[in-house]
């Protein structure tokens, strides 16, 4: 093989037949955490306020990341890296215990916000493109800078604590809800609280995400053959395995009749999401 390839086709023992130029998103930079964020503010349902002033205690329920608002700035003192900030919303649910044995289950947002900073290359170049956006200006005029953009990963998090707090006009308590997009309010079926109860909740999330720094890029890639699928499609229905052949091959859950001597303590994602999330 020559010492620099050139796109077309390869002669190259290993299989690969030609090397093409393609298009894609290069990673620059990324990073990955693990977030214990202690004492987030819960911002309940107003219909919820009242079950939070009478409530003798809360503990952890459940919680559903809803949307993270990004934005990329570049590091004035360090060329070539950027400051990626991060918002993160939150559909928390916990159960609010009264007087009575039975928890009310209550529902709220919470927001926690984080800041990463990555290396992401310098280009100063502007792209023009005549792809197509509807509603949008003169297409051939279009046009936007070579910047880096940032992509943010996570799964829902893990409710780890969640506790009362009364207020008497004390300075920590003064966290009155922030701006939130309209979307994130549609996802509550009514309307939050502003964040100017006497009684608030604060919750602790156990937040797993990776971070990185992607910008457009021409690679030279070796290419092996063309992607031909090897499953076929299945109809759906009428073609399907017997379904009691598909509980035949099930095991036995022997577990779920015979409890165990032993409690196991979470190893992994999962297991600590169904522990907290069952109070256990």
């Amino acid at each position: 093989m020559p010492e620099k390839v050139m796109p077309g086709p390869i002669e190259d023992p290993s299989g690969i037949r030609e090397a093409v130029c393609i298009h894609t998103r290069k990673i620059y930079d990324s990073c990955r955490d693990k977030d214990c964020i202690e004492d987030l503010r819960f911002y309940p349902k107003m219909q919820y306020v009242d079950v939070i002033n009478r409530a003798l205690s809360v503990k952890g329920g459940s919680a559903r990341l809803l949307y993270v608002y990004v934005d990329v700035e570049p590091v004035s003192f360090n060329r070539g890296f950027y400051t990626v900030d991060m918002r993160f919303f939150y559909s928390v649910t916990l159960q609010a215990y009264l007087s009575c044995p039975a928890p009310v289950t209550v529902e709220g947002l919470c927001v926690f916000d984080k800041r990463v900073i990555l290396f992401g290359s310098e280009g100063n170049a502007k792209i023009f493109s005549s792809e197509l956006r509807v509603g949008e200006p003169d297409i051939q005029t279009m046009r936007r800078a070579n910047a880096p953009v940032a992509v943010v990963e996570a799964v829902d998090p893990i409710v780890l604590d969640a506790r009362i707090m009364d207020c008497c006009g004390k300075r920590d308590c003064d966290c009155d809800l922030c701006e939130v997009p309209s979307f994130v309010n549609s996802c509550f079926d009514g309307e939050l609280s502003s964040g100017d109860d006497n009684r608030r909740v604060y919750v602790t999330l156990g937040q797993f995400s990776i971070v990185r720094l992607e910008r457009d890029s021409q690679l030279l890639v070796p290419v092996y053959d063309y992607c031909m699928p090897e499953k076929e499609c299945s109809c759906g229905t009428g073609g399907g395995e017997d379904p009691c052949g598909i509980f035949r091959n099930i095991g036995f859950p022997v577990g779920e009749f015979f409890p165990p001597n032993t409690v196991k303590l979470p190893e992994n994602y999962e297991d600590a999401k169904f522990c907290c999330a069952s109070g256990r």
